[in-house]
């Protein structure tokens, strides 16, 4: 059973038309993958890695692409062996899905948002495996159990703007593994993702591997991921293969320049012990000495005590209020001017709805925000969004925050004249200053948003945010869907802005590594509430709380010989955040551990402190 190969990619040649001829995505690939083996699929944006995945699905005619040369041999249960370049259409829709099962990237645009969640895990159970609709229902809410989603019985009626982004992409895993398909090809999933549901997904995706002798084509640019899940990686660069060999020779004997800038690139967790300060990112091919560590100052920009957002939950006829949903409970923390301040936590902790909270996009129902001096929650709305020249926010997803139809220029200087700052020539200065600044060329001030990278439009965003001169920008998950190269670049700018303006950075992520990097200091969430806080070097190596630990733990480490189990990722499902109306929690008591590093007091969500040492 075990030496069959499922796929064969055979000299694969994808080509594009665009107004200047052929653009070449792929050149002259190939690499087989057998019966319960992952084959990891690494190389940075733009490499042909996606490309070579979508071919195999037929899908990259559907964005343009054109199979030019090649082969894909796949071995189909019954059948034998078929070559996918030149099946028909009807075929081909009988193998997707069913035979080969894909996870997307971005799980919002893999899900319909007009049908429920159980609507669209059922879907394909019916049509491929002819199901009755109360078997197929059954085997959905089992598929939700099996990727750990708490509550699987009240998300099959939920619509996918109604859960998390890690909840999403674990739909979206339950729906390619839901007709058990031969081979599964996994495009980027769990880049969005936090540890603990990364290592999960990761160790779900080996057993399942493992149980079913299912085929695996890992896509990531996560080196740190390709030395968990591998058996053999095949490195991409530009379009083409520039090296291929067990996880280990990758690893501990890169051959190709390319593989051993991608593995110098990766931030390690632990890197950054016994450092009191950030630093920059060493980079590909420079030299990050220019920026020396960041000190900032010890003067309060942001004061933050005892800050509670709740979201109401309706239901009934009449659409009342029947519960509430606890999003961030009893928060406090000061962040220091020219400093960042790292939340961490998984989906769903509030760390994201603490940084709306402080902007007030979102409504807090108690609490006190002071920045620099002035008492943000008790300002009416003129005064409000004079401050919010202030304070501005660089959000996760840069091309959901960007206007498609905007010019970059004009997106960029749009906060400009909003608030009347500069116009005419000086503003057409200002903004050339700021694509300088997060070094993208002038003459991308033409461009629309879809003709840029991931990187490049968060860039982008990273110049809107800068454009008012802001003394605190919050920074909502801004490098987490990034290369690891890309995401280096991006971390040292903000960085070196840092440096240069004093600006203050509120870093939410749930990239331990990154944090370490980049953090004066963290702050741990869970449930709504921060359960540590305190200088970075404290959190990082002296670590209090059982669940931050258990966060430490969770982080995959770039040495395929020190793979996690299952069995060392013990978490617990997260409970509930959703208490009946009138449901008063208690204050947050906290214990000072060392000066400035506090723990949380009492067992929140199952996690006791006693008798820990």
């Amino acid at each position: 059973m075990l030496d069959t190969t499922i796929a064969r990619v055979q000299n694969l040649r994808v080509e594009f038309q665009t107004k200047d001829g052929p653009v070449v995505g792929v050149q002259d690939v190939s690499f087989e993958i057998r019966s319960g083996e992952t084959v990891c699929v690494v190389g940075e944006s733009g490499s042909g890695k996606s490309v070579s995945s979508l071919s195999l699905m037929r899908l990259v005619e559907f964005g343009g692409g054109e199979i030019a040369d090649g082969k894909l041999l796949f071995d189909r249960k019954e059948g034998g062996e078929t070559d996918l370049a030149k099946t028909g259409g009807d075929l081909m829709r009988t193998i997707r899905g069913n035979e080969i099962g894909m996870i997307f990237q971005e799980p919002m645009t893999a899900l319909n948002p007009v049908f429920t969640v159980g609507r669209q895990l059922t879907e394909g159970l019916r049509l491929h495996k002819g199901m009755s609709k109360a078997d197929a229902e059954a085997r959905a809410l089992d598929l939700l159990r099996q990727v750990r989603i708490p509550e699987p019985e009240r998300r099959l009626k939920q619509f996918p703007h109604e859960l998390s982004g890690g909840m999403r992409q674990r739909v979206v895993i339950a729906m390619a593994l839901a007709c058990e398909p031969r081979l599964l090809i996994a495009d980027e999933p769990t880049t969005a993702l936090d540890v603990t549901i990364q290592a999960e997904i990761l160790a779900l995706m080996d057993r399942l591997k493992r149980e079913t002798g299912t085929a695996v084509m890992f896509i990531t640019h996560d080196m740190a991921v390709v030395a968990q899940m591998a058996d053999r990686v095949v490195v991409m660069f530009r379009g083409n293969k520039v090296e291929e060999g067990s996880v280990e020779d990758i690893f501990e004997n890169p051959q190709h320049p390319y593989t051993k800038a991608l593995l110098a690139a990766v931030p390690k967790l632990g890197e950054m012990r016994g450092t009191e300060l950030p630093e920059p990112m060493r980079l590909m091919g420079s030299d990050a000495g220019q920026i020396a560590p960041i000190k900032g100052t010890d003067e309060v920009l942001l004061s933050v005590r005892n800050l509670v957002t709740r979201f109401p939950v309706k239901g009934g006829f009449f659409r009342r209020t029947v519960a509430n949903v606890h999003a961030t409970e009893d928060i406090s923390f000061d962040l220091n001017r020219g400093q960042t301040l790292s939340l961490v936590g998984e989906s769903g902790c509030g760390k994201s709805t603490a940084g709306r909270s402080i902007l007030r996009l979102v409504e807090p129902q108690s609490g006190h925000i002071s920045l620099d001096g002035q008492d943000v929650m008790a300002l009416n709305p003129d005064d409000l969004r004079k401050v919010r020249q202030d304070m501005q926010m660089i959000f996760q997803d840069p091309f959901a925050s960007l206007n498609p139809q905007m010019q970059l220029a004009d997106a960029v200087s749009e906060p400009m004249r909003n608030f009347g700052t500069h116009s005419g020539a000086e503003m057409t200065k200002r903004v050339e200053m700021l694509f300088d600044r997060v070094e993208l060329p002038r003459s991308f001030m033409r461009r629309y948003p879809h003709e840029l990278s991931g990187g490049q439009r968060q860039r982008i965003a990273i110049a809107r945010a800068l454009a008012l001169n802001p003394k605190l920008i919050i920074a909502d998950e801004a490098v987490s869907a990034l290369d690891v190269s890309v995401q280096a670049q991006v971390l040292n700018l903000m960085m070196e802005l840092q440096a240069e303006m004093g600006l203050s950075f509120l870093f939410i992520s749930h990239d331990m590594a990154v944090v370490e990097r980049v953090s004066h200091h963290v702050g741990v969430m869970y449930l709504g509430r921060i359960v540590e806080i305190g200088p970075r070097s404290a959190v990082f190596e002296n670590p209090q709380h059982p669940y931050t630990r258990s966060l430490m733990k969770a982080v995959p480490i770039a040495d395929p010989r020190q793979r996690k189990s299952e069995k060392d990722l013990n978490f617990k499902p997260i409970p509930s955040p959703i208490f009946p109306v009138g449901h008063e929690p208690e204050p947050s008591r906290y214990e000072d551990v060392a000066p400035g590093h506090k723990v949380l007091l009492g067992d929140w969500g199952g996690f006791e402190r006693d008798g820990l040492t």
